[in-house]
């Protein structure tokens, strides 16, 4: 069976970070494990609280991880300070790891806060340069390309700078209203279209962490990174259909799906 890391926070409420992430990898057909770099209080409506990890901790984490089961996939996401971004970056880098995702979380799906001073600089600096692949969303892209992203060619522009300054492929998400879920590629291979449709469903809690998991998933079972993306879209629209509700505020995406089309039985 292959396997897969997710070096992320931990989401109280199931239906972000490392709890979407497990969910996630299971279900695309992978071995999942963690490291974790924060522990936060959040639910659907907001974060109440981040603890992070030290250091330290984050380095025995990956070191456990590597040394017993390497993974055949990373995916990356919430790492709050720069200190931890060192951290993660430099065993990465002794372990030589490979498919690495970044998904350069940032704020919540609530608004709230997700990563300190600094974060952005060391993402672009330490991380991004290791990543097969990173996942931004719209604002994400905004901040990452230093542009304001109004409509797809706006899309493409930001893409291309963040390639082009961050030497890593670029998955920039076309949700937030600016294209009818319509998602960009860009890198060694110009640019790449996934078309989606708009799916009437407020339970948009744990998106980017499932869609990025889902494509780490899927590397790590050998599938080139533009059909990963592709699996990884199906596999999120799939999920986003079944319309589950289960709080007062957004209500966690990934309880309770069950779909066998990306399992490879």
């Amino acid at each position: 069976m292959k396997t897969a890391l997710s070096i992320a926070g931990s989401d109280s409420s199931g239906g972000a970070g490392i709890q979407a992430d497990i969910k996630t990898m299971i279900m695309n057909g992978v071995y999942a494990m963690t490291a974790i770099t924060a522990l936060t209080a959040q639910n659907t409506m907001g974060v109440t609280a981040v603890s992070e990890v030290s250091p330290e901790f984050l380095v025995q984490q990956l070191d456990a991880v590597f040394t017993d089961i390497r993974p055949d996939a990373v995916k990356i996401g919430m790492i709050p300070s720069p200190r931890l971004i060192e951290a993660a970056a430099e065993r990465l880098c002794v372990y030589r790891a490979e498919n690495i995702v970044v998904d350069p979380v940032m704020t919540a799906t609530s608004g709230s806060s997700l990563s300190g001073g600094g974060a952005v600089s060391a993402l672009k600096s330490r991380l991004f340069p290791l990543a097969s692949v990173i996942t931004p969303n719209i604002p994400e892209a905004e901040i990452l390309s230093g542009m304001k992203i109004n409509d797809h060619r706006d899309m493409e522009t930001a893409a291309r700078i963040i390639y082009e300054s961050c030497g890593c492929e670029v998955l920039c998400k076309g949700g937030h209203s600016v294209n009818d879920a319509n998602d960009l590629l860009y890198g060694s291979n110009g640019a790449i279209w996934f078309r989606g449709r708009r799916i009437a469903n407020p339970n948009t809690h744990g998106t980017g962490c499932t869609l990025s998991s889902a494509i780490a998933a899927n590397l790590a079972k050998g599938y080139s990174l533009s059909e990963s993306v592709r699996r990884a879209k199906e596999y999120i629209s799939g999920a986003m259909e079944s319309m589950l509700d289960l709080g007062k505020g957004s209500g966690p995406l990934n309880h309770g799906f069950n779909s066998d089309f990306q399992s490879d039985k």
